[in-house]
């Protein structure tokens, strides 16, 4: 199962649909927190986090990656912007980054090639 955690409405939509035709089971959430939340309860059935960077609440994208990577090692990580590039050592635990706007060939390769711990 993927969780999409993504604020944007419609770009949560569009990303959600996408997984979907992919065949992924699919859970979403609008912020960081509302994603923690979901994975106390649900970690064991997500795979992959694909997450925004820039997002209100209490953390971005990277601290809820670093806190998944600590506390989930076997969740892969992906995330995505489209107002920062991190290179790829700020990208947590073997994890991969998307920019946007994507495609679902670039989302689906960096699913393929975030290893979990």
């Amino acid at each position: 199962m993927v969780l999409v955690v993504e604020d944007e409405g419609l770009v949560r939509l569009m990303a959600v649909e996408m997984l979907e035709d992919a065949g992924f089971a699919v859970i979403e959430a609008t912020s960081a927190d509302e994603a923690w939340t979901l994975l106390e309860d649900r970690s064991g059935d997500v795979g992959v986090l694909f997450t925004d960077i820039e997002m209100p609440g209490s953390m971005n994208g990277f601290a809820l990656a670093s806190r998944v990577a600590e506390r989930w090692p076997h969740i892969r990580l992906v995330m995505t912007s489209g107002r920062c590039r991190p290179a790829r050592r700020d990208v947590p635990d073997h994890g991969e980054f998307v920019p946007k706007p994507y495609l679902a060939d670039q989302v689906l390769k960096a699913f393929d090639q975030a290893r979990p711990v």
